[in-house]
Formats: structure tokens, C-alpha cells, sequence
């Protein structure tokens, strides 16, 4: 059998068609811009794909067609797949039948801590001996791939909330069939998908409405729209939580006497009201804390061994553009994070205080996404933003999505940074945001880049233009 995936470069694509090859299938197909790391893991894995988008790449017929959910109508290839009347289906459908039926699946949603929870939680299963396979959002750095199929009851994945394709406007999540579930926190997010705060949270109720009563719902206590919807489980509900205790009765997971410092985090684990023991991450930050509790209470309710899950815990390397170091020049440290939210942005700048100390941390920060451009966040990035030494606003993405009362003032939130006492220019272009920033860089600093894209390069510019300021 032949699977032909259209719009195979995305990271779920290319997982997916890395796991169906490593199930036997033949598998090819279609896309713009592929570049690595993407076409690298291609490459490797003996996938053929063609850099266009064409009817031509149809032939033979494959016997299923895989259509991402960035392809619309209009793509020449899917018109084609719709003229012939080929057979053609989701990504999310796909994982479903091919990988997760008749398996032990454990499923992390949320809006945020998904990634790392997910990472975490898979290597959490590894370090105890059940060779989970594993779909994620992201590169595990034990692991060094974002998938892997086993033989294992087990299988771990990121149930991603954004829609399916353009066929199916569902969330992915819905296709995921959780048996122990993991939702993280409920914060309004996608705003490019969702109409508004009621739409999100339903997305996330049906969710918790498909696991079995004989499986387990892990949710984070500390957000209202979590702890409401957890109420309505079938299931059994484990909370967890570092501040906010469960008021309604459900065994809790908590963390006890946290100590942060520059190699990691450890923390007493409470299980409802007894010790666990002290456990260490090299993780940082109070939402590390909460993901790690996440991923020890869905292993605990898989029936992972425990000393085998505090192992885990204690070896965990990190994931790729979650606080990753991506090198250091003349003293100045430069840090590449996925964070796009406003929650996601304090949370990251507080942990990177908590791993670095008193250095002088500059926040360099893009609205990407359509919900960050919007302007109901920018009080919120405001107050996130001023906990930064100095920061830098990029451009908009895409600033002709937006009027003066839906998008955000870029300039506007620069000056009420600056009013509040935080040195900050609204800066648009990549290349004189290196040239601000890597001549009055010193050593001791910690640059922070936050986006959900690539930036630019940014990251690279920056380390060149330090190194080329000391020589």
C-alpha cells in the first residue's frame, strides 16, 4: 500500500510518514520549501518527495492520500486528488487507525506545556521499561526524533487542539482515542480558529468527554477552565498542582518544598496527601514543575514503576526551542523558545531568571501567531514583557489581518514598557535588531528570543554578529 501525504514537510506530516514507513507502507509525497531539519529526516528515511505541488506527483494513483492541514482548496495537487476522485483523508485519522486503535493511548493536551509534557512523559515510560511509541510536537532530546513506533501497548501523543483539515475544522484531539488524558491548563488560544472563548473550551470539554470510565483524566488544578471541565469526567481525576489545592475531592498530585537553581529543579511529590520522595529534574521554572507532576501522575495511572518514572525524571534532557541553548559568545548566552502567549512569555522569562540568576536578561520577542498579534494580549504582554531587563518587539507577521482595533500596537506597547521603567524598541526588521543588540550586548547577558517561527535566523545572526564584535 501506497500513502502519498500532501504537505509532507510539516513536523506532524513528516512524523507521520516516518511512522508509517517504519510500519512497511510505501510512503511519498508533495511539498513547498522543504528544508531541514525536515528534509533531512526525509532523506534518512528513504521517503521520496517532490518540492512542488503537482497532479503530476499523483502518478501512479497512491491508495490513500494524506491532506495537511495547511493545504486549501485552490492547491493544485488537491484539486486534482478531488477531479480524479481519489480516495484522501487527515493526518489525525490516519494516527488513529493505523497507530493508536486497540492501544493503551495517553494523550497530553492543553494550551500550554503540551511539548514538554509529552517528551517528558514518553521518556518517563522508556526509563521504566515499557517502550512506548510516541507522536510529539517537537524533537526529545533523549530520544534525538519527534516519533517512534514500537511494539508496545504504549503509545504517548501531543493531542494538539488546531483543526484537522480543511475538511474536518474538528481539532486533532477529537481523532486521539485518550485513555489516560492529560490537560494541562485552558487558556483562550488560536484565536484564527476558534471564534471566541466558549468555541475553545468546548473543543477541550469534548476532549474529556471521550475517555473511558476506566481510564484516568490528569488535569492541571491551577486554571479555572481545567478544573470546570474535569468535573464532568467519567473518568477518574487526578489533579495537580503547585499552588491552587483541589477542592473537590480528587486525588492530587503536589509538589512540596521546590528549590530552583542553574542545573534544575527538585521538589517533594505528594500523592494524595502522602510522600512520593524528593524528586530532580534538570527542568527549570514553576510550569516545569506542573508538566513534570503531569507526566509522574499519567505514567503512575499507565502502571509505570515508579522508581523507574523518578529516573526518568532525573535524566529528562529538554526539547528542541524550549529553552534551548543555542550557544554562547563573549559571555552573552543565546536562548531560542517556542513561547507565544502572553502566559507562555512571563513563565518563560521567570524560569529563565530562576536558571540564570541576577544576569541581565533581554527579551527579544515576535508576534507571530494570529492570537499574539492581537490586541485584546497586549496589556498582557505588557505586564509579562516588564519582567525582562530590556526587550525588543519585532514586527507583525502579517499586520494587513488586522485593523487599528483588532491588532496590536507595536509602538503603543513599547511605549507603555518604556513608561513603566523597561528600556524597549519596537524594532521590525531581523538584521537592526542584530545590529542594536549584539553591539551592546555584555558579558553576563542572557538574550531570550521568543517566536513560534523561525525568525528570521535570528538566532544565528545574533552569535555571528557577537562573534564578529569580538574579534
Amino acid at each position: 500500500m501506497r500513502y502519498h501525504l500532501i504537505g509532507i514537510a510539516g513536523t506532524a506530516m513528516g512524523s507521520l510518514a516516518g511512522l508509517l514507513r517504519a510500519k512497511g507502507y510505501e510512503v511519498t509525497g508533495s511539498d513547498q520549501g522543504v528544508y531541514p531539519p525536515m528534509s533531512t529526516q526525509l532523506d534518512e528515511l528513504g521517503i521520496r518527495y517532490a518540492k512542488t505541488f503537482d497532479p503530476a506527483n499523483l502518478e501512479p494513483a497512491p491508495d490513500m492520500i494524506v491532506v495537511g492541514n495547511a493545504i486549501s482548496r485552490g492547491n493544485p495537487e488537491l484539486e486534482a486528488v478531488l477531479d480524479r476522485r481519489l480516495p484522501y483523508t487527515s493526518a489525525a485519522h490516519t494516527i488513529k487507525e493505523e497507530f493508536l486503535r486497540g492501544r493503551h493511548v495517553l494523550a497530553v493536551a492543553g494550551t500550554h506545556g503540551k511539548t514538554t509534557t509529552t517528551s517528558i512523559l514518553s521518556w518517563l515510560l522508556e526509563s521504566a521499561g515499557l517502550n512506548p511509541s510516541f507522536l510529539i510536537g517537537g524533537v526529545a532530546e533523549n530520544f534525538g526524533v519527534s516519533f517512534r513506533l514500537t511494539d508496545s501497548e504504549y503509545f504517548v501523543i501531543e493531542a494538539d487542539e488546531y483543526d484537522t483539515a480543511y475538511f474536518d475544522k474538528g481539532p486533532k484531539m477529537w481523532h486521539y482515542l485518550p485513555h489516560t488524558a492529560v490537560v494541562t491548563n485552558v487558556e483562550f488560544d488560536h484565536a484564527d480558529i476558534y471564534r471566541d472563548e466558549t468555541a475553545y473550551r468546548f473543543a477541550f470539554a469534548r476532549f474529556v468527554n471521550l475517555i473511558p470510565r476506566t481510564g484516568t483524566l490528569v488535569v492541571g488544578w491551577e486554571t479555572q477552565i481545567a478544573r470546570e471541565l474535569s468535573a464532568k469526567s467519567l473518568a477518574p481525576v487526578e489533579s495537580v498542582g503547585v499552588e491552587a489545592p483541589d477542592a473537590q475531592g480528587n486525588p492530587c498530585w503536589r509538589a512540596d518544598r521546590i528549590e530552583y537553581g542553574p542545573r534544575g529543579t527538585s521538589f517533594d511529590v505528594v500523592h494524595d496527601g502522602k510522600p512520593r520522595g524528593r524528586v530532580e529534574t534538570p527542568l527549570v521554572g514553576a510550569f516545569n514543575v506542573r508538566n513534570c507532576l503531569a507526566a509522574l501522575a499519567a505514567g503512575t495511572a499507565a502502571g509505570a514503576d515508579w522508581s523507574g518514572l523518578v529516573e526518568g525524571l532525573r535524566t529528562f534532557e529538554s526539547v528542541r526551542r524550549r529553552m534551548e541553548v543555542k550557544g554562547e559568545v563573549r559571555g552573552v548566552t543565546v536562548i531560542d523558545d517556542f513561547a507565544h502567549h502572553p502566559t507562555a512569555v512571563r513563565e518563560t522569562i521567570a524560569a529563565t531568571r530562576q536558571r540564570f540568576g541576577g544576569r541581565r536578561l533581554i527579551a527579544i520577542f515576535e508576534p507571530r501567531s494570529y492570537t499574539a498579534q492581537l490586541r485584546r494580549f497586549q496589556e498582557p504582554y505588557r505586564e509579562a514583557l516588564a519582567n525582562a531587563d530590556r526587550v525588543v518587539l519585532a514586527g507583525l507577521f502579517h499586520p494587513e489581518r488586522y485593523d487599528a482595533d483588532t491588532g496590536m500596537d507595536p509602538d503603543a506597547l513599547a511605549d507603555s514598557l518604556r513608561k513603566g521603567g523597561t528600556p524597549t524598541d519596537h524594532i521590525p526588521e531581523v538584521d537592526r535588531i542584530v545590529a542594536t543588540i549584539a553591539p551592546e550586548a555584555e558579558a553576563g547577558d542572557v538574550i531570550l528570543v521568543m517566536s513560534n517561527g523561525g525568525f528570521g535566523g535570528i538566532h544565528e545572526k545574533l552569535l555571528a554578529a557577537l562573534a564578529r564584535n569580538g574579534a
